[in-house]
């Protein structure tokens, strides 16, 4: 592989059909019933293009439950568009934040913005140094909770960044952790991603949203083709962001985090850091080898070489409920693995 091939390179593509999936952080595997029906009922209205009021009502929807404005919100297919348009904010000079998602840096390199990578340390926990950002960068992208060190960054450390420049946090995963407790949707000044294919089980919609100032979001928005987002992804970003849809989140989000806590005791010598999102960083000794092992028993697992910062002793785990987790640990003792 390329580096470029290395960073175009996601979880998809190691859980090939037939394994037991933990490559991919989708949870549950289907959207719940309740929203495939109004996915279903939205069908009816595909005969007609989405109009303003259509997408007037989505971002209604996603400012109610960020408490901002609708012409804050702008509705993406999924994150992924967002940050193809990231090179429309022209920067000078980019800072990503290392291990963490690639697609950002694959989108701003292609633009043709220099980007600078802000390279996190295993060894404190990759905790979230300011000051590592060069003075220079005028935009800082970074996860929040990350991908795939499930580090939860405080979201004050966050806005340190934000001083003279753009800040762009990709909360993907947020909605996986109670509370939402360092979300930064609708703080000032703040460029917030956030995707809806993760806690609804909704990757092949692509359906997500940004939060951010309205000036800031036009410019991200340039040039985009007419009818951007279809009928079905507006229906699911307004379903998804109801009350009761909140309420289900959270409890999943809760589940999750039980979840995580029973595999990281069932993996302990393996645990990188403090993990708060639904899925864990493992450093396993032949990594590579361990890795392809557990294919051959029909386990998938996320390599962890194709993230900036970490190598082929890396893996990532999706959290699963223990019972679903039981032949990836018997596996792994299989195999005789230690630390």
């Amino acid at each position: 592989m390329t580096s470029d091939d290395l960073l175009r390179h996601h979880g998809d593509v190691d859980a090939a059909p037939g394994l037991v999936d933990f490559a991919v952080n989708v949870r549950g595997g289907r959207p719940p019933a309740w929203l495939r029906d109004r996915l279903a009922s939205a069908l009816d209205r595909v005969g007609a293009y989405p109009s303003a009021a259509d997408d007037l009502r989505a971002r209604e929807a996603v400012a109610g439950r960020h408490g901002c404005e609708p012409d804050e919100v702008l509705i993406l297919n999924g994150s992924a568009e967002g940050f193809s348009l990231l090179p429309n904010l022209r920067s000078r000079k980019a800072a990503v934040v290392h291990p963490s998602f690639t697609e950002p840096e694959v989108a701003l390199r292609a633009g043709g913005i220099p980007v600078h990578r802000v390279l996190l340390d295993q060894a404190d926990g990759f905790v979230l140094h300011p000051e590592r950002v060069p003075a220079d960068a005028d935009l800082v992208v970074i996860g929040n909770p990350t991908n795939p060190t499930s580090v939860l960054h405080p979201g004050e450390r966050i806005r340190e960044l934000a001083r003279g420049r753009t800040v762009l946090v990709d909360e993907a995963f947020m909605d996986a952790i109670p509370g939402e407790p360092e979300t930064l949707a609708g703080a000032d000044g703040i460029l917030v991603f956030r995707s809806l294919t993760k806690m609804w089980a909704l990757p092949g919609l692509r359906a997500g949203y940004a939060v951010g100032p309205p000036d800031l979001l036009t410019r991200l928005a340039h040039n985009r083709p007419q009818w951007p987002v279809g009928t079905l992804v507006l229906e699911a970003v307004v379903a998804c962001c109801e009350a009761p849809a909140l309420a289900e989140s959270e409890v999943a989000a809760l589940d999750a985090q039980a979840h995580r806590e029973a595999l990281r005791a069932e993996l302990a010598e393996f645990v990188i850091g403090d993990p708060r999102a639904p899925f864990l960083l493992l450093e396993i000794p032949d990594g590579e080898r361990v890795r392809l092992a557990l294919r051959e028993r029909g386990i998938a697992v996320r390599r962890g070489d194709t993230f900036p910062g970490l190598g082929k002793d890396h893996l990532r785990v999706a959290v699963r409920s223990p019972r679903e987790c039981l032949p990836l640990v018997a596996a792994l003792r299989e195999l005789e693995v230690r630390p």
